[in-house]
């Protein structure tokens, strides 16, 4: 971002010069660009940032509903749980136990993103749930895929599953629990070898699909405990290749971040999201109020970095439950961070002395600061001042979330 308002994301046509330029493609290449775009060429910023509000809105509230489904005692719940980056024992956790805990489908919500929500459905062949009429008990048709796990080979109910799933247009994935039980077991043996360990369980899984008609099945071997470890970013990769790309963004924010990748793509989904956020700072710009510009900017942008650092996992919550997955004291975690608003709960007081930093970088004089309240001549100096700030501010800040988040996670596992 050049340092004036003046940008190479925006543009200042037409004799008000106020006909902002959107960027000409957003990674989310959605139909929002073309009406923002239009409506900025026509120097109508109150609905540009209208249009704005409303994508964000939308890209914001679409639900995901993901269904974990297997055998009794399989590790149904502890999946649920682990997926959310929550411990068993937390009060929003799904109940687990060595019985069958489940006796209808339960929902939890993502603690950080309750938009997306995973389903416990109960055990797959029950007396109250037999295979064959499954899925219609638990109502297929909400769900965007399936999880079918299973702590042992995969078995005949499992498979029927599978394949009334197939039927109904929906995707499903095989995970083998409880790796780190067989891994211990092993270690009992004279000869013990990690590789090999492993792979005889993923060739045992398939031959029990095999087995049972399934061509070419692929089976993910998943700690529950350590989900950077093994198939599961294998599992996330494969997953979100086959999701829509809508889906696929709200996805992506919710998976832990168990490698690199993850947090690559999530800079990438809130990245692709920062210009419209610029377009309401613009819109705020242009209301003819002395300060409501900066004051709303503060609060929206509170509320932006906030996600950043739930996404990225480094609010206090989060660090303390990797320090204990990984049992890497908290302070080594702390120390590798270098953003000002990692780790702690993001308020106006962190975010005004740096959006106030991030404003002094513009050449924008005095004058214009004190004139920009006025109609008209406020809104064409402020407005492409506003944007460009909101612009660089977030941007910034998400670069720097980023390394920490990449930091904390090479401090916590090494990688």
């Amino acid at each position: 971002m050049r340092s004036s308002a003046r940008s190479p994301a925006l543009g200042l046509t037409g004799p008000s010069g106020l006909g902002l330029q959107c960027r000409a493609q957003s990674a989310m290449g959605s139909k929002a660009n073309e009406e923002i775009k239009k409506a900025l060429d026509n120097n109508d910023l109150g609905l540009a940032a209208s249009i704005a509000k409303k994508h964000l809105k939308d890209i914001n509230n679409i639900q995901l509903n993901i269904a974990v489904t297997g055998e009794t005692g399989c590790g149904k719940s502890t999946f649920v749980n682990a997926f959310r980056g929550i411990d068993d024992e937390d009060e929003r956790a799904a109940p687990t136990g060595n019985v069958e805990t489940t006796v209808k489908p339960e929902s939890f919500p993502h603690p950080r993103h309750p938009n997306v929500i995973i389903w416990d459905l109960p055990g797959v062949g029950t007396t109250k749930f037999p295979a064959d009429q499954y899925l219609k008990h638990v109502g297929f048709e909400k769900f965007d895929f399936f999880i079918i796990v299973s702590a042992d080979r995969f078995k005949e109910n499992d498979v029927m599953l599978a394949q009334e799933i197939k039927k109904m247009g929906k995707k499903f994935y095989y995970i083998r629990s409880k790796i780190d039980n067989n891994l211990r077991a092993a270690k009992r043996k004279t000869k013990y070898n990690k590789g090999e360990t492993l792979q005889k369980i993923r060739e045992n899984c398939i031959q029990g699909l095999e087995d049972e008609g399934v061509t070419s099945p692929q089976v993910f071997l998943v700690s529950l405990f350590d989900l950077h470890k093994y198939d599961f970013p294998t599992l996330q990769e494969t997953i979100e290749r086959d999701m829509p790309s809508l889906k696929r963004d709200v996805l992506i924010l919710a998976l832990p971040n168990v490698c690199r990748g993850n947090i690559h793509k999530k800079k990438e989904v809130f990245s692709s999201r920062i210009e419209y956020y610029a377009v309401l700072s613009g819109g705020a710009a242009a209301v003819p109020l002395l300060g409501f510009s900066f004051v709303v900017d503060a609060l929206m942008l509170v509320y932006v970095v906030t996600t950043y650092v739930y996404g990225f996992g480094l609010d206090e919550k989060s660090l303390e439950k990797l320090s204990s997955d990984t049992k890497t004291p908290l302070p080594d975690l702390m120390k590798v961070m270098k953003c000002p608003l990692s780790g702690k709960d993001v308020t106006k007081a962190l975010v005004d002395p740096m959006l106030s930093s991030c404003s002094a970088q513009f050449s924008l004089s005095t004058a214009e600061t004190v004139f920009s309240w006025i109609p008209f001549f406020g809104a064409a100096v402020n407005v492409p001042h506003s944007y460009s700030i909101t612009y660089k501010f977030l941007s910034d800040t998400l670069d720097s979330l980023s390394v920490d988040a990449e930091n904390v996670l090479k401090a916590a596992v090494g990688i």
